[in-house]
């Protein structure tokens, strides 16, 4: 049976920022605490623990302080030859990745 997982940018924020708050709290922090460590204002922490917004540069100064910023390294990775369907196998090209897009 196949698991289909459907993620919307809102559910990510959510758990995104409930992960944030659970790995600072276990490092005993307070938010201020957190705030003066990473170089962010009180405000965009209190504002990212409650709404999940926050600036990209914010959320890794806070991951470098929570230890998690190696997490970020695989985003938008993909493993070589990992297909999602047999079309895309038989479709794929062995040349360098795009540098540009196309207007379509």
């Amino acid at each position: 049976m196949l698991a289909i997982k459907l993620s919307t940018p809102h559910a990510m924020m959510r758990t995104i920022k409930e992960r944030f708050k659970t790995r600072r709290l276990e490092r005993n922090l307070t938010q201020e605490g957190l705030a003066n460590k990473s170089g962010v204002s009180l405000g965009s922490v209190k504002r990212f623990e409650n709404s999940g917004q926050i600036s990209l540069e914010s959320l890794l100064k806070l991951a470098v302080i929570l230890d998690c910023l190696d997490d970020f390294e695989s985003i938008l990775l993909r493993e070589k030859n990992a297909f999602s369907s047999i079309d895309e196998l038989l479709h794929s090209k062995k040349d360098t990745p795009k540098k540009r897009g196309a207007i379509k």
